[in-house]
């Protein structure tokens, strides 16, 4: 096999689509040259496949380092030999295949990013160099370099981003959130940083990803499921949703689905750049679902919101928003 070839075989694995014997073969190069204490005979095969993919994301990342600031950064060469000791047999397969790439992975480098920055009540969609698409949501920033010339395209969100990527099963994609990595190779998510809640969710539309905090890998997610991460206590919570309600904003929509009204609230002060408060914190845990009607104003929306739930507004001269009423049971 060539460099190409054991790539792709092992991008397959991860995403369960080898065949018996191509799995008989990645797992023969565990069993062969394992380290004398090993946990892969004890995993369950999810678990080796989220071993083994926070494994190849290591290596990546130790290969080739995008910068962040939008400026001409030099990288730096990282050792590999530290992760032969993590896993023996299969990191000596990777280790081979990247010492025989080219050169220009081990000298040094500077790549600038562009920084697209939207502003609030507004939407962007782009088209990146390798033809992947992104729509950026309102007071969100995406970097991104005006090549992918290495052997990952990488880009560097903040806020709330929906991605549909370019299939190259060469070349992952790697959208840094924060402290989150998000890796794929072909597929359609979105990503979202919720600062507020000190959250970040990954929901997947189509395909396959695998989320990672670090060299922590938090699990592969597939369509129609999401995945949080809290940055504060590191929790991981995952569940089944409807994909199409968290990329609803792309059609400027607000999606209400089982929330309090607090939640609520929060997503109108973020659409339309208003404080709002409450007077009866009562109000506050207050569920309902809804949808916006198309091309619904703030006062629309508010008018509605507080008939759901027995509540009035009052606009302030400054242009703040007092909800106040008698709550819910």
């Amino acid at each position: 096999m060539n460099r190409q070839q054991i790539e792709s075989l092992l991008d397959r694995y991860l995403k369960g689509e080898t065949t018996t014997s191509e799995n008989t073969i990645v797992e023969n190069w565990l069993e062969e040259k394992r380290p004398s204490i090993s946990p892969w005979n004890g995993l369950d095969q999810q678990e080796k496949s989220n071993w083994l993919s926070a494994i190849y994301q290591d290596l990546e990342q130790s290969r080739q380092e995008i910068p962040i600031k939008i400026v001409p950064v030099i990288k730096k060469k990282i050792p590999y030999l530290q992760f032969i000791a993590a896993a023996a047999a299969l990191i000596a397969v990777l280790f081979a295949i990247y010492l025989q790439s080219s050169d220009k992975y081990h000298t040094h480098q500077s790549s600038a990013l562009t920084a697209l920055t939207v502003p609030a009540e507004q939407t962007r969609q782009i088209t990146l160099p390798d033809g992947s698409k992104v729509w950026v949501n309102a007071g969100s920033e995406l970097k991104f370099p005006d090549t992918f010339s290495g052997q990952t395209r990488e880009v560097y969100l903040s806020g709330e981003a929906y991605f549909d990527i370019a299939h190259n099963p060469n070349h992952p994609f790697l959208i840094h959130t924060g402290k989150i990595t998000t890796t794929v190779l072909g597929t359609a998510f979105n990503i979202k940083e919720d600062k507020d809640q000190h959250l970040v969710t990954v929901t997947v539309t189509r395909g396959k990803v695998g989320v990672a905090a670090g060299n922590k890998q938090l699990g592969i997610i597939t369509p129609d499921h999401e995945l949080s991460f809290n940055l504060l206590n590191e929790q991981v919570t995952r569940r089944e949703v409807d994909a199409l309600t968290s990329i609803a904003w792309q059609q400027r929509e607000l999606q209400f689905e089982d929330v309090t009204f607090e939640q609520a609230v929060l997503k109108l002060e973020k659409r339309f750049n208003v404080k709002i408060t409450f007077k009866n914190d009562q109000l506050k845990n207050c569920r309902f679902s809804g949808t916006e009607p198309s091309g619904a104003g703030l006062e629309q929306l508010l008018k509605v919101i507080c008939a759901i739930n027995d509540a009035t507004y009052q606009t302030s001269e400054d242009g703040s928003i007092q909800i106040d009423g008698k709550g819910c049971k």
